[in-house]
């Protein structure tokens, strides 16, 4: 796959350099806290996960978000595509924008609807979704913003930071992303 650009974001592929980021990044609580990680992960464990990442379906392998910074590139984070449904022309999408000065500057919008655009037009996608922690407002407005909609909530499915919390289900059909892509060229 070749690298997918936008406006101000690119994804590409994941290299064993980033690594480094994706430790820093995972145990940062800050970072995780809209994350399914709640445990330290060691730098062993980040390189097995890469490592295991290489064996994987090359279609859900994770992609590096990259933002511009003057003439090259800034690693901020990655997403990907995940358990992808063949027969029913399903996957799930993740995304993490682990440089926290990166945040709030409409780079998690910009890097999910390259995703989607991916999924639908190279992947042959029909629905992706994506699960979300109800107390993550900031996640919840970006991916409402690329065209995701709430299909459901799992009522106090998630025990984190001593509390329970909802996870909020979304998603989006390719003819609802194809409708919105129409209005935007209008």
């Amino acid at each position: 796959m070749s690298m997918i650009y936008g406006e101000q974001v690119r994804l590409r592929a994941a290299e064993r350099e980033d690594v480094k980021h994706y430790y820093a990044w995972v145990n940062d609580p800050e970072v995780t806290h809209g994350l399914s990680l709640y445990l330290p992960m060691s730098n062993v464990e980040e390189e097995h996960w890469f490592e295991r990442s290489l064996q994987r379906d090359p279609n859900e392998k994770p992609l590096a978000i990259e933002v511009r910074d003057g003439d090259g590139w800034k690693l901020i984070g990655n997403c990907g595509v995940f358990g992808i449904e063949w027969v029913n022309s399903s996957g799930e999408l993740g995304i993490m924008i682990g440089d926290k000065s990166a945040w709030n500057q409409g780079y998690g919008t910009e890097a999910m609807t390259l995703l989607l655009r991916h999924c639908f037009q190279t992947l042959n996608l029909n629905r992706v979704c994506l699960k979300v922690y109800a107390d993550n407002p900031r996640a919840i407005r970006a991916y409402e913003k690329a065209g995701f909609v709430e299909e459901g909530r799992m009522r106090e499915a998630v025990f984190k930071h001593g509390k329970y919390d909802d996870i909020i289900l979304m998603s989006v059909l390719r003819s609802e992303w194809t409708a919105r892509m129409k209005e935007k060229q209008s």
